[in-house]
Protein backbone atom coordinates (compact mmCIF):
# COMPACT_ATOMS: atom_id res chain seq x y z
CA UNK A 1 0.00 0.00 0.00
CA UNK A 2 1.53 3.28 -0.98
CA UNK A 3 1.78 5.97 2.12
CA UNK A 4 0.07 8.20 -0.48
CA UNK A 5 -3.04 6.13 0.40
CA UNK A 6 -2.49 6.48 4.76
CA UNK A 7 -4.13 9.44 6.35
CA UNK A 8 -1.76 9.90 9.12
CA UNK A 9 -3.55 13.04 10.21
CA UNK A 10 -6.54 10.69 11.72
CA UNK A 11 -6.35 9.43 14.89
CA UNK A 12 -8.80 6.64 15.01
CA UNK A 13 -10.70 6.87 18.72
CA UNK A 14 -9.96 3.05 19.07
CA UNK A 15 -6.54 3.67 18.63
CA UNK A 16 -5.95 6.68 20.91
CA UNK A 17 -8.16 5.54 23.58
CA UNK A 18 -10.76 8.50 23.17
CA UNK A 19 -14.20 6.68 23.38
CA UNK A 20 -16.99 7.66 20.95
CA UNK A 21 -19.70 9.29 22.34
CA UNK A 22 -22.80 7.66 22.91
CA UNK A 23 -24.29 9.26 19.53
CA UNK A 24 -21.04 7.17 17.52
CA UNK A 25 -19.43 10.37 17.30
CA UNK A 26 -15.56 11.06 16.95
CA UNK A 27 -14.37 12.27 20.02
CA UNK A 28 -14.64 16.46 19.66
CA UNK A 29 -17.52 16.48 17.17
CA UNK A 30 -20.44 18.83 18.16
CA UNK A 31 -23.69 16.57 18.36
CA UNK A 32 -25.63 18.48 16.45
CA UNK A 33 -29.60 17.59 16.30
CA UNK A 34 -32.86 19.51 15.24
CA UNK A 35 -35.64 20.99 17.42
CA UNK A 36 -37.48 17.76 16.69
CA UNK A 37 -35.47 15.56 17.49
CA UNK A 38 -34.28 16.97 20.51
CA UNK A 39 -38.11 17.46 21.70
CA UNK A 40 -38.51 13.55 21.48
CA UNK A 41 -35.72 12.55 22.86
CA UNK A 42 -36.55 14.73 26.00
CA UNK A 43 -40.06 13.62 25.83
CA UNK A 44 -38.74 9.80 25.84
CA UNK A 45 -36.98 10.40 28.55
CA UNK A 46 -40.01 12.28 30.18
CA UNK A 47 -41.78 9.17 29.91
CA UNK A 48 -39.20 6.54 31.64
CA UNK A 49 -39.02 9.22 34.63
CA UNK A 50 -43.07 9.31 34.79
CA UNK A 51 -42.75 5.19 34.68
CA UNK A 52 -39.56 5.00 37.31
CA UNK A 53 -37.51 3.59 35.31
CA UNK A 54 -33.94 3.74 35.64
CA UNK A 55 -31.59 1.97 33.28
CA UNK A 56 -29.26 2.23 30.59
CA UNK A 57 -31.98 3.92 28.01
CA UNK A 58 -32.20 6.23 30.90
CA UNK A 59 -28.44 7.35 31.58
CA UNK A 60 -28.25 7.33 27.94
CA UNK A 61 -30.69 9.74 26.92
CA UNK A 62 -29.55 12.10 29.51
CA UNK A 63 -25.75 11.85 28.41
CA UNK A 64 -27.60 12.80 24.68
CA UNK A 65 -29.12 15.11 25.75
CA UNK A 66 -26.58 16.80 28.25
CA UNK A 67 -24.29 16.59 24.47
CA UNK A 68 -26.84 18.01 21.94
CA UNK A 69 -26.44 21.32 20.35
CA UNK A 70 -29.87 22.04 18.67
CA UNK A 71 -30.12 23.38 15.37
CA UNK A 72 -32.44 26.39 14.27
CA UNK A 73 -33.89 26.53 11.05
CA UNK A 74 -32.93 28.85 8.53
CA UNK A 75 -35.05 31.50 8.98
CA UNK A 76 -36.01 32.92 6.07
CA UNK A 77 -35.70 29.53 3.50
CA UNK A 78 -33.13 30.17 0.82
CA UNK A 79 -32.26 28.29 -2.03
CA UNK A 80 -29.33 25.82 -0.19
CA UNK A 81 -29.91 22.75 1.88
CA UNK A 82 -29.22 23.38 5.19
CA UNK A 83 -29.33 21.14 8.21
CA UNK A 84 -32.87 20.02 9.34
CA UNK A 85 -33.85 20.60 5.72
CA UNK A 86 -36.26 18.16 3.37
CA UNK A 87 -34.74 17.60 0.19
CA UNK A 88 -36.19 15.93 -2.63
CA UNK A 89 -33.55 14.83 -5.49
CA UNK A 90 -34.04 12.91 -8.92
CA UNK A 91 -31.81 11.19 -10.90
CA UNK A 92 -31.40 10.95 -14.71
CA UNK A 93 -33.85 8.04 -14.97
CA UNK A 94 -36.64 10.45 -13.18
CA UNK A 95 -36.76 8.28 -10.23
CA UNK A 96 -37.38 10.76 -6.92
CA UNK A 97 -36.23 10.12 -3.58
CA UNK A 98 -36.52 12.25 -0.69
CA UNK A 99 -33.94 13.03 2.37
CA UNK A 100 -34.09 14.62 5.71
CA UNK A 101 -31.01 15.92 7.40
CA UNK A 102 -30.78 15.02 11.03
CA UNK A 103 -28.26 14.29 13.47
CA UNK A 104 -26.57 11.02 14.27
CA UNK A 105 -29.25 10.30 17.50
CA UNK A 106 -32.42 11.08 15.56
CA UNK A 107 -32.73 9.17 12.46
CA UNK A 108 -35.00 6.19 13.59
CA UNK A 109 -37.59 9.85 13.99
CA UNK A 110 -37.85 10.23 10.28
CA UNK A 111 -38.75 7.47 7.48
CA UNK A 112 -36.43 9.45 5.11
CA UNK A 113 -33.52 10.71 7.36
CA UNK A 114 -30.07 10.29 6.78
CA UNK A 115 -27.19 11.86 8.47
CA UNK A 116 -25.06 14.89 8.57
CA UNK A 117 -22.37 13.16 8.83
CA UNK A 118 -22.94 10.43 6.00
CA UNK A 119 -21.65 10.84 2.32
CA UNK A 120 -25.53 11.65 1.16
CA UNK A 121 -26.07 13.74 4.31
CA UNK A 122 -22.49 16.10 3.22
CA UNK A 123 -22.87 16.16 -0.44
CA UNK A 124 -27.01 17.90 0.13
CA UNK A 125 -25.48 19.83 2.89
CA UNK A 126 -22.84 21.21 0.33
CA UNK A 127 -25.49 21.89 -2.71
CA UNK A 128 -28.20 24.31 -3.80
CA UNK A 129 -31.64 23.94 -5.98
CA UNK A 130 -30.84 22.23 -8.96
CA UNK A 131 -27.59 21.38 -8.18
CA UNK A 132 -26.31 17.44 -9.18
CA UNK A 133 -24.95 15.20 -6.43
CA UNK A 134 -23.67 11.64 -5.85
CA UNK A 135 -25.63 9.47 -3.71
CA UNK A 136 -24.29 6.77 -2.31
CA UNK A 137 -24.85 4.20 -4.98
CA UNK A 138 -22.81 6.45 -7.45
CA UNK A 139 -26.11 7.87 -9.19
CA UNK A 140 -26.13 11.14 -9.87
CA UNK A 141 -29.04 13.36 -8.73
CA UNK A 142 -30.26 16.52 -9.52
CA UNK A 143 -31.94 18.27 -6.31
CA UNK A 144 -35.57 19.52 -7.21
CA UNK A 145 -37.01 20.41 -3.83
CA UNK A 146 -36.46 21.36 -0.77
CA UNK A 147 -38.83 22.21 2.34
CA UNK A 148 -37.98 23.33 5.92
CA UNK A 149 -40.12 20.97 8.74
CA UNK A 150 -42.02 22.88 11.31
CA UNK A 151 -40.18 21.83 14.96
CA UNK A 152 -43.18 21.99 16.55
Amino acid sequence: MSRAFVKEDVDLPERSGRKRSASGLPPGATNYITARGAKHLRDELQKLHAANANGKRVAELEQILASVHVVDPSDPPSNSVAFGATVTVKDKKGRTETYTIVGVDELDFEPDAVSWISPTGKALLAADMGDWITLEDGRAAKIVKIERKSDT
